[in-house]
């Protein structure tokens, strides 16, 4: 744990031990950082979230990704190959879901609330942007839900500890393909399956250094950036063909 979160701990600690009058502070939550700077060389990282309650009760931490459109294939094979089938496409879905709780969700929260949240996997809204009905596009969703689990980048878990039953803390594992752009930490506190305060923390993601500027550049100039790369291919391919004739 990082000296900024220790010293954040105990002053959560210390602001919900001695609330203002009349403003009972239930909840106070940070991350041990708000930014994260993708390099050339980014493998992942993690990121500790940590906080403080006025007592027992249970937490929920949502991290969601920027939402964008998504499109599942479904592979099939003809003649012994391997070639995309049925799609589904869907609007708005996270690029990166990470939920955890002091608890399985049921168990601490009603489903109303978890399924207005969109807390949990089977509660993620993922309406179709083709107008298909939601029993026609269930196994593309399961799929995809499936696929992002796989790369890290959606997790359901159990994995937030409380200590004393005021200071709680979990670590939010952010893999090498995550996705720039802004990020919401939610934190909920619960008793009685009923919601008793709620804080949102704000993630920039982004990137810095050469791996920017070779990515904005492409992204401004898509047409020259592709008549780079194939030309830089082409040099390449022809100076390994003269190395290994001398060779």
């Amino acid at each position: 744990m990082t000296m900024r979160a220790i010293l954040a701990l105990v002053v959560a600690a210390l602001v919900l031990a001695r609330p203002a009058p009349g403003a009972a502070t239930q909840l106070v939550a940070d991350l041990s950082s708000r930014e994260i700077a993708i390099t050339t060389g980014f493998a992942g990282t993690e990121l500790l979230l940590f906080g403080a309650v006025d007592g027992p009760g249970d937490i929920i931490v949502v991290v969601r990704g920027p939402r964008r459109d998504q499109i599942v294939r479904r592979k099939v094979e003809v003649a012994g190959i391997w070639i995309n089938g049925p799609s589904a496409r869907f609007a708005d879905v996270p690029a990166f879901y990470w939920v955890a709780s002091t608890g399985p969700l049921t168990d601490i929260a009603e489903p109303a609330f978890l399924a207005e949240r969109e807390i949990g996997f089977a509660q993620l809204r993922m309406p179709s942007a083709d107008g298909r009905s939601a029993a026609a596009t269930a196994p593309f969703r399961t799929a995809m839900v499936r696929l992002k689990d796989r790369v890290d980048l959606y997790e359901e878990t159990t994995g937030v500890v409380v200590a004393a039953d005021r200071l709680f803390r979990t670590s939010v594992v952010f893999p090498a393909n995550l996705p720039t752009g802004d990020y919401r930490a939610e934190v909920y506190l619960l008793r009685d399956k009923r919601l008793v305060s709620t804080e949102t923390i704000v993630i920039d993601v982004h990137r810095v250094g050469l791996g920017a500027r070779i990515h904005g550049f492409a992204t401004r100039d898509a047409a020259l950036y592709g008549i780079m790369a194939i030309a830089i291919a082409l040099v390449a391919g022809w100076l390994a063909g003269v190395i290994f004739r001398k060779g």
